[in-house]
């Protein structure tokens, strides 16, 4: 059947919508093939299939290949899509499971009611293939600065218009804090993410984001953009302040001062455009402890002290300044903490060169009672480094005899006495846990005989609690304990932990 209304329906909206002609050609076999499907009191399945260059279709009713299935004792399930396997190889010898089998039929008119139902399945198409061009267009844009014009304003978020049907969604959690914004206004942000779903949002955009105000030192400041400067991270307080740690690939250039400009200029621009947000730009170093100092800005610090296991760091700075070093509301040391990676403790320099006083202090007593030597052998060892007797009675000779005015005689001395109390201390330790006596508890416990508990409290398990924290393999080294029993009387000494107001949890 020839249709020359299909091919003018075809150009017509592949040219407005500036979508692929065969988008259209499906649209139309699809609402062709609704239409015929209605003609019918059963279940059918039809397809169309229309010339490209005519506008002729015609149309073929389908049944799918299956298997017969025993539970219809040799019939299909469903006679009116379905052929089975045996009847269709009559014809078709080589046809398989799954494939088709196709009788044409008559084809309903390219009518009025057809016209438009394949309108509405072709909007629906157009919506779908431009949906899919804008995500194609932005998803390799990702990280990148987008502009856009303000569309609507609902509940806080923020519709704008990126030109070329392509629309982004900006969170309301994603909008600086107290931003004043109307419909019209034009507005940047960052593209944190492209989704591809059929319904709501693709685009979303963050103007909180650090990545936002890297990406806006990339646009602003040539030096960075050429690759001359590093911006290597952001800690921001949306609309309030951030740190920005840069590095320069140049040694001729300031990578502060040239992110900062000419009396702020760059900087201010950055600021402008996040609400009057402060930025402070800080030189990254990689020494660890120095970076962090430059990151603490403008607090001057007086000493800082790595404790690399727990990956933190004690600043201490001066009384004066101890309020601009945490900031209001802790805003300066936690910027400075999310910057560096570091876990950041401020202290008072002043008490903190009280508490380290009184600790060097305690261990030059220590010395002086342990090893019986005088307070300036003691003061000495304390200075160069030593902080326990275990030290003293390991180290290197060599090592010590480094120390001004230390000589062999001096340091066999020290490390003597210091082996001789650690082994005191040693048999001290291992006859109080010898004669320590089990408390009641662990006594009164159901399964637990006295030979068990003595046993067990000479190892240093002497009350229920002791013995809770226990593993079932900790207990097998005991005479006549086995799995089983360890992990009985571990169950019943941790019972305690289970209460709950004075009753039981079963």
């Amino acid at each position: 059947m020839a249709n020359k209304e299909i091919l003018l329906i075809v150009d017509v909206f592949s040219n407005e919508k500036d979508i692929d002609k065969d988008v259209v050609f499906q649209a139309i076999e699809s609402a062709l093939e609704s239409a015929t499907v209605s003609r019918y009191e059963f279940p059918v399945k039809i397809r169309v299939a229309i010339n490209r260059v005519t506008g002729d279709y015609q149309t073929f009713r389908r049944w799918q290949v299956v298997e017969e299935s025993n539970e219809f004792q040799g019939k299909i399930e469903f006679p009116t899509t379905q052929i089975a396997l045996q009847v269709a190889q009559i014809d078709e010898p080589d046809i398989e499971v799954g494939d088709f089998i196709e009788d044409e039929v008559e084809s309903v008119e390219f009518g009025r009611i057809s016209a438009q139902a394949a309108k509405q399945v072709i909007i629906h198409k157009v919506r779908e293939a431009e949906r899919k061009k804008v995500a194609d267009a932005y998803i390799d844009r990702v990280g990148e600065l987008v502009t856009g014009v303000i569309k609507r304003i609902e509940k806080g978020s923020v519709y704008i218009d990126l030109g070329g049907n392509a629309d982004a969604f900006i969170p309301r959690e994603h909008m600086i804090p107290r931003e004043t914004v109307r419909v019209g206004d034009r507005i940047r942000g960052y593209l944190k993410e492209v989704r591809t779903e059929v319904r709501g949002p693709q685009l979303f955009v963050s103007r909180t984001a650090p990545e936002f105000v890297l990406a806006l030192f990339r646009l602003e400041v040539p030096e960075v953009g050429e690759g001359m400067i590093d911006v290597l991270g952001a800690a921001r307080d949306p609309g309030s302040r951030a740190k920005v740690a840069v590095r320069s690939n140049d040694p001729r250039i300031d990578p502060v001062g040239a992110c900062v400009g000419m009396r702020g200029s760059r900087v201010q621009t950055i600021s402008n455009e996040l609400n009057g947000e402060r930025i402070d730009v800080i030189l990254w170093n990689e020494n660890e402890a120095q970076f962090v100092i430059n990151a603490m800005s403008p607090a001057e610090i007086e000493s800082i002290v790595v404790d690399e296991d727990k990956h933190t760091m004690d600043v201490a700075v001066s009384s004066d300044s101890l309020s601009q070093a945490i900031g209001r509301g802790g805003q300066n040391v936690r910027l400075a903490t999310e910057l560096t990676g570091w876990e950041l403790n401020v202290r008072d320099a002043d008490q903190v060169n009280k508490d380290t006083q009184e600790e060097l202090g305690k261990l030059v007593q220590l010395f002086v009672e342990q090893l019986n030597v005088d307070q300036d052998i003691a003061t000495v060892l304390v200075e160069v480094g030593f902080n326990s007797v275990e030290e003293i009675a390991y180290v290197p000779s060599s090592e010590m005899l480094e120390i001004d005015g230390f000589d062999e005689e001096l340091v066999e001395t020290l490390r003597s006495r210091a082996k001789d109390i650690l082994l005191i201390n040693a048999i001290a330790s291992e006859e109080k846990i010898e004669t320590a006596e089990p408390a009641e508890d662990i006594l009164a416990m159901e399964g637990m005989t006295d030979e068990l508990a003595h046993e067990l409290a000479s190892k240093g398990i002497i009350t229920m609690d002791d013995l809770a924290e226990q593993a079932v393999d900790d207990l097998l080294e005991f005479s006549g304990i086995t799995e089983e029993i360890a992990a009985k009387l571990i169950m019943k000494a941790r019972e305690p932990w289970f209460a709950i107001d004075n009753g039981e949890v079963e």
